[in-house]
C-alpha cells in the first residue's frame, strides 16, 4: 500500500499541535477521523510513530525520520505552486537562502548585482539564521540554500559545502580606539571589553580558534550578540572591541568610522561557502547562483 498524501498532513497537524485533539481542531475534523488516519498510516508503514503521555504525544525515531521527510514533502507542493504562479509572470524561482548573518553579509551583497544580469526578474527569499538551524531547513525543504563558515563541520554524505570565498579575520574598533596599533597580539587584548557572537556555530568556532592558536583566554568582559549590525553600533560608539571578517566591514573600514587591527601570530583565514542537502535536485535558478557564485568569488 502506498503513503496516503492527506494521511501525511493529518500527522504533520498532530506534530505541531502536540495531540490528536488538537490537530483535528486546526484541520476541522473529528478527533476519530485524525485517529484513524494515523492509525492507517502506521499499518502501511508497520511502525509506531508515537506514544502517548499526559502532555500529548512524543515521536519515535520512525515518527521523527517521517516528520522529516513530511516537512519536505510539503515545503516541495508550496514551492512548486510558487513557481508555477512566477512562471505565468515571467519571474525566475523562487530561490530561497538562508544563513550565517556574517556569512551572508560576505556573499550576497557581491554576486547579486550580476546574477541579476542573467535573471532580471527574480524572487529570492534571504533567512538570517543560525548553523544548526539552516541545516534543519535544508534537510526539510525550507530552504534550498545555506551560506555559510566553510570548513568547520564533519563532513558527511548528507551535505554538498562549496567554500566560495576567503576573507581574513580583523580586530576591528572605532574612534575610542583610535591609539591602538594597527598589529596586535589577542594576548594584549585580554583586559578590553568584547562583543563576541553567541551563537556556537561554525562562525563562533572560527573566533575560539583565534585565541586558541593565539595562546590567549576568550575574553570574561563580553557582549553576546548575533546581529552583525548591533554589533557594529556598539564598536562605533564605545571602546568595545570585536573580531569580523574584513568584508563584512569594508564599508565602514572605507568611510573611517571602523578601523580594522590586523591579529599578530595568526595566519588562517576565515572561509565562507554553500551548503545544500545532497540528496535534492536543485532548481535551475538554485544550480546557476552555486555556478555564478562559485565563478565571481575567489575561494
Amino acid at each position: 500500500m502506498r503513503i496516503d498524501p492527506r494521511a501525511l498532513r493529518l500527522f504533520l497537524a498532530v506534530c505541531r499541535e502536540g495531540t490528536i485533539s488538537g490537530a483535528a481542531r486546526a484541520e476541522h475534523l473529528s478527533q476519530p477521523s485524525v485517529s484513524v488516519a494515523i492509525s492507517q498510516l502506521e499499518r502501511v508503514l508497520a511502525t509506531k510513530l508515537f506514544t502517548r503521555n499526559r502532555q500529548g504525544i512524543e515521536l519515535t525515531a520512525a515518527g521523527l525520520a517521517l516528520k522529516t521527510k513530511s516537512q519536505a514533502i510539503e515545503s516541495l507542493l508550496v514551492s512548486a505552486k510558487e513557481e508555477i504562479d512566477l512562471l505565468a509572470k515571467d519571474i525566475g524561482g523562487p530561490l530561497t537562502i538562508g544563513g550565517t548573518p556574517g556569512a551572508l553579509a560576505s556573499v550576497i551583497g557581491k554576486v547579486i548585482p550580476d546574477f541579476s544580469n542573467r535573471f532580471p526578474k527574480f524572487k529570492l527569499r534571504i533567512l538570517e539564521r543560525a548553523d544548526t538551524v539552516t541545516q534543519e531547513m535544508l534537510r526539510n525543504y525550507e530552504i534550498d540554500l545555506a551560506v555559510v563558515t566553510a570548513g568547520m563541520r564533519e563532513v558527511t554524505d548528507e551535505f554538498t559545502e562549496k567554500p566560495v570565498l576567503s576573507d581574513p579575520f580583523s580586530i576591528i574598533v572605532g574612534t575610542a580606539n583610535a591609539d591602538m596599533p594597527d598589529t596586535m597580539n589577542l594576548k594584549q587584548l585580554k583586559n578590553k571589553p568584547w562583543v563576541l557572537p553567541d551563537a556556537v556555530g561554525g562562525f563562533r568556532r572560527q573566533i575560539d580558534a583565534l585565541f586558541i592558536n593565539s595562546s590567549a583566554s576568550i575574553p570574561a568582559n563580553v557582549i553576546l550578540s548575533d546581529s552583525i549590525l548591533t554589533t557594529k553600533s556598539i564598536i562605533k560608539n564605545s571602546d568595545y572591541i570585536t573580531i569580523l571578517p574584513l568584508e563584512v566591514v569594508k564599508t565602514e573600514i572605507e568611510n573611517g568610522s571602523l578601523r580594522s587591527i590586523q591579529i599578530e601570530g595568526v595566519s588562517f583565514q576565515r572561509k565562507v561557502g554553500l551548503l545544500w542537502l545532497a540528496e535534492r535536485q536543485l532548481s535551475t535558478i538554485a544550480e546557476a547562483f552555486i555556478a555564478h557564485t562559485t565563478a565571481a568569488l575567489d575561494v
